[in-house]
């Protein structure tokens, strides 16, 4: 197609508003165009744009197979074959030729050509179509392409089409670009909502809602679910309703992708995932079953990887797929939900920036050289949690230096369009395996698989004839071709699988426990546990792809791992075998060996004969709070000193010393050396006199008034010098009333301060009264006590004016 000779256009609605297009371009340099799905914005704004500009327009599509299939439509308008005028490129594929003017690739795709080619050479104008999606690759595409256009190619137009009203933003991040705004015919649609039944799963209420459509409506339905396995069974449960059922999703062939997207002769039963939501066009649909599910990427916590989780749709979303009914007349659509949760639905779909695990965005920024995303101009930036923790693995694999700067090898990691772990795993794997084991293993972890066992999923795979094994086959050619130059496969005649899954993850390196149990620590201490079953169960160790976490499990549970040894695990992950000498307290006593070991997993240890003092001393404070001062030797007089002294400290303060257990114990240094630093075992603790410790605490020169302010002994008027127990917090004096006689004024002791609570007690020993006011006591109480105790002991002196009575410690009356 050459500029001037444009086709005629189907009558789509966005015909109307090209003009508009092309003068916004021309005058502004960027344009948002704001368009429903179905309008023809990401087939007709292309033709029309290549029509008016010298170079090649690339569009920029969110999903592989909605780029095929716009291609696809594209060259179909024009009577040419895909790869003429109308070109695609995808991740292990592509279609154009030197004619080629318009060419629809990934969003991913073209972050990669940036970074090579940052001019863009030859490109009049990028199309980032679906922005409202909000992929990650997306977000960062955008991000570049204005840094280019601000600093390389003011020359360059860009156009940001939206099927959602997010035009403000998008106009404000483009440099205040005009909107433009294209309107759809639609057609009403009803709304009928078919929640599940009690303990009935999604897939069942999907497929009785498709049967409820086939019954109540005309035309083809389109049903929306999650994934490829919800797809699968519902398939399953439709089989037998005389109509054609198609599944569409992203890990099907291209035919049968085509199949989905083709009106036939019988109707149809189109099972989508998200992918049918805007970017594509199915064709004949008067009826929507939406499942209120989509997944999502979020981070796969049992790779390690980016993944996908199951989450409700907002209720943008849910009001685009039902748009979907609404093409061609009026449709129906069927929600499988209640209508009373409707309103709880987010408004719209989170950002996947603001979810996702951030290591290739990293990646990406350090090869445009911005580590950090700073002066690039974001839709929403990238948190600094995730970000700073993608750095740090880049750092951990060595794709950028400690400043955070590219290196040669992170390029090469970049080059791949893989994961970071996963590039590793295929750059040192081909060295290590080969690179057809390399490529094998690799396309496995990055698609997943169905069983546990690594070796047993490789075998299904190379002789599988499903979609996914030849998907598999295929990502293997790519991903070998992509390192033919560094490794042969004839050097390795039993390729170990295992060493590439350590090499993507070697902190998942595993090996049974001693017990015997089918539990396994992993390199990175966590513990996880072999399913029943499995044929791993005899291996001492394992290299574990994929592991969950599950509520109410005490493990996480092994779902994909390949046998290894103690010699693999510490060649390929040598830089976390770490050889130390360990005192610790351990079983009660200090323990002291040599230990090697690879991350958390002990590999061998041996008695360690003469340890460093510093590591005895460790190890025994480690000892003393883990089980208390009570290792020390407390004789009597020690733990009442310590009684004496907290009280002072508890009613007088400083200088007087803290002597809690806590304060005690973080301030070891200052009372139990020098003897602390001669512990060597347990049973030399026990002879560290604690108050012989204690003593160095005591302030001087207040020290010396310990005695007067809080005495271990008080006289009493009967000459007794007997104990004050300090145990309660408060100075407590138990003392016989007849001792007392005479006393006039309670006792006070820290400095006048504390009056002594006196338990007076009976001539058998048994407490009679409580009082911290004589004075009072005899005047009120003892009259009443003197009655009682008179009755029970009438051999006892108990006089009518106890303060002029002799005192004694007799207990009857002496001989008259």
């Amino acid at each position: 197609m050459r500029a001037g000779h444009l086709p005629a256009l189907p009558a789509l609605p966005v015909r109307d508003v090209l003009d508009d297009v092309r003068a916004a371009l021309d005058t502004s340099g960027t344009a948002v165009l704001v368009a429903p799905p179905g309008t023809g914005k990401t087939t007709l704004v292309p033709l029309a744009l290549a029509d008016g500009l010298p170079g090649r327009v690339v569009v920029a599509e969110p999903r592989r197979l909605a780029a095929r299939a716009a291609a696809s439509r594209m060259a179909a308008l024009l009577g040419e074959p895909v790869g003429e005028t109308v070109g695609y490129a995808v991740r292990g594929e592509r279609r154009t030729s030197a004619r080629t003017r318009i060419e629809v690739v990934t969003s991913g795709l073209l972050v990669r050509r940036l970074q090579g080619e940052p001019e863009l050479p030859g490109v009049s104008a990028v199309l980032l179509d679906e922005c409202h999606e909000r992929h990650l690759d997306a977000d960062l595409l955008l991000a570049l392409l204005l840094d280019v256009r601000g600093g390389l190619r003011d020359d360059l137009r860009l156009l940001a089409t939206s099927a959602t009203v997010a035009a403000e933003r998008l106009a404000a991040l483009l440099g205040d670009a005009p909107v433009v705004t294209a309107h759809a015919k639609t057609y009403p649609v009803r709304v009928v909502h078919t929640p599940p039944a009690r303990g009935e799963r999604i897939e069942g209420c999907v497929a009785r809602a498709v049967r409820r459509a086939l019954a109540e409506t005309d035309g083809d339905v389109l049903a929306f679910l999650p994934g490829a396995a919800e797809i699968a069974r519902v398939a399953g449960l439709l089989d037998g309703q005389g109509v054609d059922v198609y599944p569409l999703h992203g890990r099907l062939s291209a035919q049968r992708q085509d199949a989905a997207l083709t009106e036939g002769p019988r109707r149809r039963v189109v099972l989508a995932t998200a992918v049918a939501e805007s970017s594509l066009t199915v064709p004949g649909v008067r009826a929507v079953v939406d499942s209120g599910l989509a997944r999502v990427p979020r981070v796969d916590h049992r790779r390690d990887l980016p993944g996908l989780a199951t989450v409700r749709v907002s209720a943008a979303v849910a009001e685009q797929r039902a748009g979907r009914a609404g093409r061609q007349g009026p449709g129906t659509a069927y929600r499988c939900w209640p209508e009373g949760e409707h309103a709880s639905l987010p408004a719209y779909p989170e950002p996947e920036i603001r979810t996702a695990e951030l290591s290739r965005l990293a990646l990406e920024l350090a090869c445009w050289s911005t580590p950090d995303g700073s002066g690039l101009a974001w839709w929403d930036p990238p948190p600094e949690g995730a970000l700073t923790a993608g750095r740090r693995l880049l750092r951990a694999l060595g794709a950028v230096d400690p400043e955070g700067v590219v290196t040669d090898r992170g390029r090469r990691m970049a080059a791949l369009g893989l994961h970071p772990r996963l590039a590793r795993a295929l750059l040192d794997g081909a060295r290590e395996v080969g690179a057809d084991a390399a490529a094998e293993m690799v396309a496995l972890l990055d698609t997943g698989a169905r069983l546990a066992d690594v070796d047993a999923e490789l075998r299904r795979l190379r002789a599988g004839g499903d979609d996914t094994a030849r998907r598999w086959r295929r990502d293997v050619r790519r991903l070998k071709s992509l390192v033919k130059d560094m490794g042969d496969a004839e050097q390795h005649a039993e390729p170990d699988p295992a060493v590439v899954v350590a090499l993507a993850h070697p902190e998942r390196l595993a090996r049974r426990r001693a017990d015997g149990s089918p539990v396994y620590l992993m390199a990175s201490g966590t513990a996880a546990e072999l399913p029943p079953g499995s044929g791993l169960a005899d291996a001492e160790w394992l290299a574990v792809a994929e592991a969950t976490r599950e509520p109410g499990r005490a493990h996480a549970v092994v779902r994909l791992a390949a046998r290894a040894d103690e010699r693999l695990a510490t060649h390929v992950a040598a830089s976390a075998v770490t050889g130390t000498d360990e005192v610790r307290w351990s079983g009660g006593d200090i323990v002291a060996r040599s230990v090697r070991r690879l991350g958390a997993i002990t590999l061998a240890e041996r008695p360690l004969r003469d340890p460093a003092p510093g590591l005895l001393r460790a190890a025994a404070v480690e000892g003393l709070r883990a089980e208390g001062l009570g290792l020390l030797r407390w004789s009597e007089d020690a733990l009442r000193l310590r009684q004496r002294l907290a009280f002072l400290h508890e009613r007088l303060g400083s200088p007087w010393p803290d002597v809690s257990e806590a304060a005690l114990l973080s301030a070891v240094d200052s009372w139990l050396e020098p003897e602390l630093s001669t512990v060597r075992r347990r049973a030399d603790l026990g002879r560290i006199d604690a108050g012989t410790a204690l003593r160095t605490l005591l302030p001087w020169p207040a020290a010396a008034r310990l005695d007067e302010l809080a005495p271990d002994r008080l006289e009493v008027p009967s000459g007794s010098r007997i104990r004050v127990d300090y145990q309660s917090g408060e100075p407590v004096l138990a003392v016989k009333l007849q001792e007392t006689f005479g006393w006039r004024a309670t006792p006070l002791l820290a400095g006048g301060r504390v009056p002594v609570v006196l338990h007076l007690l009976s001539p058998a020993g048994r407490p009679a009264a409580v009082t911290s006011d004589l004075e009072s006591f005899w005047r009120n109480g003892y009259p009443e006590v003197r009655a009682e105790l008179r009755g029970r002991y009438p051999k006892h002196p108990w006089p009518d004016d106890p303060l002029a009575a002799e005192p004694t410690r007799r207990t009857k009356r002496r001989p008259g």
